[in-house]
């Protein structure tokens, strides 16, 4: 009897009676909580699964979409070279026109200038012969010479004018 008035004795009879009743009571609250608890797990993990399929199909997309984006940009710059080459071409084509258009105004006006320099030149010559003869004949023509060349000039002059 001893054992019924020690106090450790009545804690441990309290325990067992505490365990034997939060077992049989507790106990489906207990495991329903578990149920719950592993039903969520379930379900985190199942989102988590639809999650990471999702994150990979977006990487995917987004992969795809860098790599048409390289590829645009690649044409992008070779449509970009393209065109920088035809118009430099066609500068340079434009360029070379140009020279030819002012190398061909310049010869023309080279070759007037050599017209007028030529005729100046002429025309001065002639007037310098015309005054020296004109001084060499009046030296040495006297009066009556003098008149029958005005005459005859006069009667050469009238018949090429008719």
């Amino acid at each position: 009897m001893e054992f019924f008035q020690d106090t450790h004795s009545w804690v441990l009879i309290s325990f067992l009676l505490f365990a034997a009743f939060a077992y049989r009571f507790g106990k489906g609250k207990f495991l329903a909580m578990l149920d719950r608890k592993i039903e969520a797990i379930r379900d985190d993990i199942k989102t988590a699964e639809t999650l990471r399929i999702e994150a990979q199909e977006l990487l995917a997309q987004y992969q795809r979409k860098q790599r048409d984006a390289t590829r645009e940009a690649e044409h992008i710059v070779a449509t970009a070279k393209s065109a920088a080459t035809m118009i430099r071409q066609e500068a340079e084509e434009e360029l070379n026109d140009m020279i030819a258009r002012k190398e061909a105004q310049l010869a023309e006006r080279l070759k007037r200038m050599e017209e007028t320099a030529k005729a100046e030149i002429q025309s001065y010559a002639a007037e310098l012969a015309v005054k020296a003869t004109a001084e060499i004949i009046a030296s040495r023509l006297d009066q009556a010479a003098n008149d029958r060349l005005v005459d005859a000039s006069i009667k050469s002059v009238a018949s090429q004018l008719k």
